[in-house]
């Protein structure tokens, strides 16, 4: 299935560092002058050269009144999932809807260890994210007055109370690779969050791990389409062409174009602390992209 048909989403995945401290916060109203739809932040908070990402992510909602706010990807193994629970729907709640969450199983363990987190297998750590999408999921779901509880291997909720219930329907996306993580991402994520710098093979890479979590959704009873497919990428605008993304502003509308047509991709996050060409990114190539992207559907069902 190479084109899922869902909205096309482009964004910028900038470094939240904590000097100065201003500068990531700058880049989020730029990136929204631009008319980019997401910022997104990674999670690391063992790092102290990095701004807390939660802090981050309310400072800069407060700063801005449209773009969409998402950790790419938020730790897992330092969160504990009732505390993410409501640290989302609250600031869901704060910003009028715009934030979509992000999860990973971890990464980095002995800066993890340090900080005081749990070292995890990987098997573990896959489990432990299965177990928080419960959890967080039961804290958000205020339908029924029953207290939450999970009996899991690494995560335990014993009579949780539930609520408050986010703004919108938070979208859990999920940074995978591997195949139990595809097929989770399959069977209960809303989205899939990959980057292009850990496909060695470039885009065509994409075809087998789209293949694992469209099976994985189908062998759930789900829509193959009910994943949404984002990109982290990166880039830099040049005259002359000189690999991928690496070339004039119409060299990236044809990349990311097939990228979306022949892939399924709906997300493109840009990697990237430069106003410049964040506002390029989001003022020259999203419109031409998306502009192509529906001409194509168009033609396909004339």
């Amino acid at each position: 299935m190479p084109d899922y048909g869902r909205d096309l989403l482009f964004g910028a995945f900038i470094t939240p560092v904590a000097s100065p401290a201003q500068q990531a916060v700058e880049l989020v109203v730029t990136a929204e002058s631009a008319g980019l739809d997401l910022a997104a932040f990674q999670d690391h908070p063992y790092q102290p050269r990095f701004l807390d990402t939660w802090t981050l992510l309310s400072y800069a909602a407060a700063r801005t009144s449209r773009i969409r706010l998402v950790p790419d990807v938020l730790n897992l193994p330092l969160r504990q999932p009732v505390v993410v629970a409501r640290s989302a729907a609250s600031l869901d709640l704060l910003s009028g809807g715009r934030l979509e969450l992000g999860l990973g199983t971890g990464a980095f363990w002995d800066a993890i260890v340090a900080a005081g987190g749990q070292r995890l297998s990987p098997g573990d750590a896959v489990t432990g994210l299965e177990e928080a999408m419960r959890i967080i999921r039961g804290v958000w779901n205020t339908d029924g007055s029953a207290p939450l509880r999970v009996e899991g291997r690494i995560h335990q909720v014993n009579g949780a109370k539930r609520g408050p219930t986010p703004a919108h329907d938070v979208g859990i996306w999920l940074g995978a690779y591997k195949p139990r993580m595809l097929r989770l991402t399959g069977e209960a994520a809303d989205g899939w969050l990959s980057s292009l710098g850990y496909l060695r093979g470039g885009p065509s890479d994409l075809v087998p791990l789209n293949a694992r979590i469209d099976d994985a959704a189908a062998a759930a009873g789900r829509d193959p389409a009910a994943v949404r497919r984002l990109l982290n990428i990166s880039g830099s605008f040049k005259a002359t062409g000189s690999g991928l993304l690496q070339g004039p502003v119409t060299q990236w509308v044809e990349e990311l174009t097939d990228m979306a047509l022949e892939h399924g991709i709906s997300g493109f996050i840009l990697a990237s602390d430069d106003a410049g060409t964040i506002t390029r990114f989001g003022a020259e190539v999203a419109p031409a992209v998306r502009e192509l992207v529906a001409g194509a559907r168009r033609s396909r069902t004339a």
